[in-house]
């Protein structure tokens, strides 16, 4: 009904009978007419007449002696909703009148014992909601009128509040507010005889609804002690050990936002009450045993009172304490919670106690040494130098830190860096460079020492690559040029001369030739991301140059649709496994089984499957993609499985050429199938720079199947005794890995020979033609083993499977069933 009130208004005849019919719905009070039954329609009829009243405020203010009426006569759990729909039609027409420009002294009890027809006018002009459910900006009525009748109907709501949900109460009591404030003789005492009950109460609802109140009467109701009681309750419920985690959030809110009688301001930011004590704040101190919102918002309350009680200096020590603790955990065992929750902590420190230098110099030394011991924060440092300077603008400990973190970096010895932790640096550094009173003359020095005793340009990797001119390029658009002229020279006709990526080293030509032949204005101009007028004419007269900043991009097109593809090689010419072991002497041994286990005490032992695939064009691909270059493949295999695959590089590709084959090296660390998530960024004809990504790949269960790595001069009967040993090992096993199954299937489309021969003719060891039957090895790499034991029962087929790995026994089970269902 509340939907289509807006396609009602122009019909009238249909308003007045569906509001006829509602009207008839509630009229039937106790369910005299039509029985309890009825009792679920009178529900809804009055939560319809409630949507109107709520979209059209004042559009039933001309039936409240009738809605009275019913209110007082329902006795039935209707008397809520009943209750409800009056207070919320007196509030409205209390608010009507009093925006009227001439009130008569009776005008009250006139509107409260009137039964007249509902005029549809007020539905014509829209209506401001917000505006009905605020106390602010009210216009009161005269105090000349006669307020008898409204104030024992008020009294009466009040007194019938308990017997409503703590939900409907709250929303009873906000509509009397609103009601009080528009009526001067109505004094805010009327509520006195709901304070100690709410007092009390442990629902939230109500609890807000009694803050509310508070903010609106202030002292007009609240005393000095009531205001003491309720905030040492707060206190309580904050750190109360029996409540969730979202209620003490809830309640360490209300103390922050908490609606003093007389505040010393009138800003809506988090302030703390003149009556809340350090004795106070010091239940609410966070420990380490709090979860991480709890712990912050209780480090945010602490640091605020600390800050108000700024001649007590042991509030901040201790603080500084929790906050090195915190330090600590971090440092021995950073998971992802425990890091964030530390640099958020960090941020509300700086955000208090900024001013105070003894502690933000220590405070930038356990930073520095954080970064030095776990390069891989570093985003989060730069995250944190962000946010501190935009909450503080004129604060020096934002650059002082990067300062400090340029000056570690720089110091670290070029030949003991790692290419993993140069990645780090490198973005540090970029970030750094943004910072115009930071010289920048030892990071240039830094990176010429890099790209010179280092492998990075020879060994041409074009993520370093591009993160050493994200340097090059933050120094060039924020720094003075004159001071590093000559080195910044040096380490771009370096990279240009000797990194072995065609890409970068355009890019540093590029940069080369703007810093030897602009002016500092014009080359700002240029390099700034994407500002300006000219910004678009801008990203296509420089369509080939990237930025270098990781994850951004003004310069790099993406493509919708796939442009490239990959196709598995099929696996007959592609084995799966180089030789295995070594061609030494047979050793006769009985004990074969520990000889093959032997083998994996060697590191890396047959731990890669290598699969080979062919990099081609998609099937639609526009004529401005036929011929591409400088291909970068990133791949995502999107989980913990296996190991990262390394980039790979394409020098070209034309779409009438032969496709590209490569190679990949999965290393699984649990061999379970997966897809296989491809980007491209390569280069078209017309120097402009692209990205695409490519169609997911699945890599099947059976591709992850190896031979056994056992020396190829063993015998096929050393290998099947090996299976018999490994069987009865695995089946005797107590190990919880280890798992025993069986699988059948009909054979009469297709004999078993000939699936056997089909998919698993190198993995047999052994084969009996009476009764038929197949011993199969199957060895999935780091170190899991599937035996099948297949026998021809008539027409029925039966496997029996051991591993020593039950996880794999779902896609065992789906492989199976897959091969057999072929026909």
């Amino acid at each position: 009904i509340v939907i289509t009130t807006d396609h009602l208004i122009s019909n009238e005849k249909v308003l007045k009978n569906l509001m006829r019919q509602l009207l008839d719905a509630v009229c039937d009070t106790n369910d005299r007419k039509y029985g309890g039954g009825f009792r679920p329609l009178r529900a809804v009829a009055c939560d319809c007449l409630r949507e109107f009243e709520t979209c059209y405020p004042g559009l039933l203010s001309r039936k409240l002696d009738l809605l009275h009426t019913l209110q007082q006569k329902e006795v039935t759990p209707l008397h809520q909703a009943y209750t409800l729909l009056y207070s919320q039609v007196l509030k409205n027409a209390i608010r009507a009148l009093s925006q009227s420009r001439s009130v008569s002294d009776g005008a009250i009890r006139e509107m409260l014992t009137r039964n007249e027809e509902i005029k549809w006018k007020v539905m014509a002009k829209a209506q401001d909601l917000s505006a009905v459910t605020i106390t602010s900006g009210l216009s009161s009525l005269p105090s000349t009128v006669e307020t008898k009748e409204l104030k024992s109907s008020v009294t009466l709501l009040l007194e019938e509040c308990f017997l409503l949900t703590p939900v409907s109460q709250a929303a009873l009591l906000r509509e009397v507010i609103q009601v009080v404030l528009l009526v001067r003789s109505l004094a805010p005492a009327i509520f006195r005889s709901q304070l100690l009950r709410l007092f009390g109460t442990m629902d939230i609802s109500l609890l807000h609804t009694m803050l509310h109140m508070k903010a609106t009467f202030t002292d007009s109701l609240f005393t000095v002690e009531d205001e003491n009681f309720l905030l040492k309750r707060l206190v309580c419920m904050a750190h109360h050990p029996l409540l969730s985690n979202p209620l003490k959030l809830f309640y360490m809110d209300c103390l922050l936002h908490f609606p003093e009688n007389r505040p010393i301001n009138s800003n809506l930011e988090e302030n703390l009450p003149i009556l809340f004590t350090p004795k106070m704040a010091a239940c609410l101190f966070p420990t380490l045993f709090n979860d991480s919102s709890t712990m912050l918002s209780c480090l945010n309350l602490v640091s605020l009172m600390s800050v108000e009680n700024a001649e007590e200096d042991r509030g901040l020590a201790e603080i500084f304490d929790y906050l090195m603790s915190l330090y600590k955990l971090v440092d021995v065992n950073g998971s992802r919670e425990r890091t964030v929750t530390f640099f958020r902590a960090v941020y509300i420190f700086v955000g208090y106690f900024h001013t105070n230098e003894m502690f933000m110099v220590e405070l930038t030394q356990y930073m520095v040494k954080l970064y030095q011991r776990h390069c891989t924060l570093a985003p989060h440092m730069i995250n944190l130098i962000n946010s501190t300077q935009n909450l503080l603008e004129d604060a020096k400990w934002p650059v002082s830190l990067a300062e400090a973190l340029q000056k570690m970096i720089v110091e670290f010895p070029s030949k003991q860096l790692s290419p993993h932790k140069l990645m780090w640096h490198l973005r540090v550094l970029t970030r750094v460079a943004k910072e115009a009173t930071i010289l920048q003359k030892v990071t240039v020095q830094f990176l010429l020492n890099v790209v010179r005793a280092s492998d990075v340009c020879r060994s041409g990797d074009w993520r370093t690559g591009n993160a050493v001119l994200a340097v090059c390029r933050s120094i060039l658009h924020h720094q003075n040029l004159e001071p590093i002229f000559s080195d910044l020279a040096d380490l771009l006709q370096h990279i240009h001369l000797q990194f072995q990526d065609v890409d970068i080293q355009d890019h540093a030509h590029f940069y080369y030739a703007l810093l030897t032949c602009l002016s500092h204005e014009k080359l700002a101009r240029i390099v700034a991301e994407g500002t300006g007028n000219c910004s678009r004419a801008k990203t296509r007269s420089l369509s080939s140059l990237m930025s270098e900043s990781t994850g951004h991009s003004i310069s790099v097109l993406p493509i919708k649709h796939p442009v490239l593809k990959l196709i598995p090689v099929p696996e007959e010419h592609c084995p799966n496994l180089s030789a295995a072991g070594d061609s030494s002497e047979m050793d006769y041994e009985e004990d074969y089984l520990e000889k093959y286990l032997g083998q994996f005490c060697i590191v890396g032992f047959a731990s890669t499957i290598v699969m080979k695939f062919h990099l081609t064009f998609a099937e639609r691909v526009d004529p401005e993609h036929h011929r591409v270059y400088a291909i970068h493949l990133h791949f995502d295999l999107r989980n913990s499985h296996y190991e990262p695959l390394s980039d790979l590089y394409v020098p070209c590709l034309f779409f009438n050429g032969e496709p590209h084959v490569f190679s990949l090296p999965f290393k699984p660390r649990l061999p379970f199938p997966i897809t296989l998530y491809t980007s491209a960024i390569f280069t078209r004809e017309d120097g402009s720079t692209c990205c695409s990504q490519l169609e997911p790949l699945d890599v099947g269960f059976s591709r992850l199947f190896l031979t056994l790595p056992v020396p190829k001069n063993w015998p096929s009967k050393i290998k099947a005794s090996l299976f018999d040993q490994l069987w009865t090992s695995l089946a005797q096993a107590d190990s919880s890995q280890s798992a025993l199954s069986r699988f059948c299937f009909q054979t009469a489309q297709r004999p078993l020979s000939e699936l056997v021969t089909l998919h698993f003719q190198k993995y047999v060891v052994s084969q009996k033609s009476d009764p038929e039957s197949y011993k199969i090895f199957l060895f999935l790499p780091p170190q899991t083993n599937i035996l099948f034991s297949v026998e021809q029962l008539d027409s029925v087929a039966k496997v029996d499977i051991v591993t020593d790995n039950w996880k794999l026994l779902p896609f065992i089970n789906s492989y199976l069933i897959d091969i057999t269902s072929q026909k």
